[in-house]
């Protein structure tokens, strides 16, 4: 069984902005990518911890089973509600000094789809666990029973769930306060909402030196040094590439920049 010391459950329910503890078959795979870059350095920092809990500790008999075959019939296998029972309870005692129990995130292909919105809502539930299944899926009363929420990267299918928790995981830690230096970088990247008609947009084009490459020129625009055009030209250019790539998220169609002009 494994044993958590005092020193890490005080880090847990005291130091670091988000914790998540994540339950893996394959618990190697973490922190993965997420000890490089911007990540790695508020790992180190302590703005963010994880513990990766191997389900398999809890598993049956000597062989540590987690699955069996589904009931009714059918191809593959599933994860035991009652092993991942003991996983989820122990992952629930590490947190012992919260006013609430931590959200439970189950990484499904057929769950709702994340989106920025819902990364935001995350890291402000500051502690969750992250349930990674494998095989054919979880047993469905685990979900039931703990009310687990499911999400999804996206429509398509992965051989687990632990890809999808790195993605979830390095969405909500880039927006952890300490973690990008410049907080206004943040505020014009794809998915933030505008003011003006109430639209989530995509992010506009961007261009860096050389100013001419393979002979494709930057948009004199943005050499211009006139901040209110290079403004509208973003904003136009955001409009037009959200319309085309995801239509949906323009609330009303006939939505435009009320100052926009034709800044080429």
């Amino acid at each position: 069984m494994p044993f958590l010391n005092n020193k890490l459950q005080i880090m847990l329910n005291t130091s670091s902005f988000f914790h998540a503890n994540i339950l893996s078959l394959f618990p190697e795979m973490f922190p993965g990518p997420l000890q490089y870059s911007l990540a790695g350095k508020a790992l180190k920092k302590n703005i963010w911890s994880y513990k990766a809990i191997n389900i398999k500790d809890f598993g049956l008999t000597k062989h540590k089973k987690v699955d069996d075959e589904p009931y009714g019939g059918g191809y593959g296998l599933v994860m035991r509600a009652d092993v991942l029972e003991k996983a989820i309870d122990y992952a629930l005692n590490t947190y012992t000094n919260l006013n609430t129990k931590p959200y439970l995130y189950y990484m499904s292909p057929r769950g709702n789809i994340i989106n920025q919105n819902l990364i935001k809502e995350i890291i402000k539930q500051k502690n969750i666990i992250i349930i990674c299944g494998r095989f054919e899926g979880i047993d469905e009363r685990v979900i039931e029973k703990y009310n687990v929420s499911e999400i999804s990267l996206g429509n398509f299918v992965l051989s687990g769930g632990e890809i999808a928790a790195l993605a979830l995981l390095d969405s909500c830690i880039r927006l952890l306060p300490g973690v990008i230096a410049n907080q206004n970088t943040l505020l014009e990247e794809s998915f933030n909402t505008i003011n003006e008609g109430n639209v989530t947009l995509l992010e506009y084009p961007l261009y860096t030196r050389p100013a001419v490459w393979c002979n494709l020129k930057v948009p004199e625009v943005l050499l211009s040094g006139d901040h209110k055009k290079i403004k509208e030209w973003r904003l136009n250019q955001s409009i037009k590439i959200t319309k085309q790539r995801r239509p949906h998220f323009i609330i009303d169609n006939t939505y435009e920049y009320k100052n926009s002009r034709s800044t080429k």
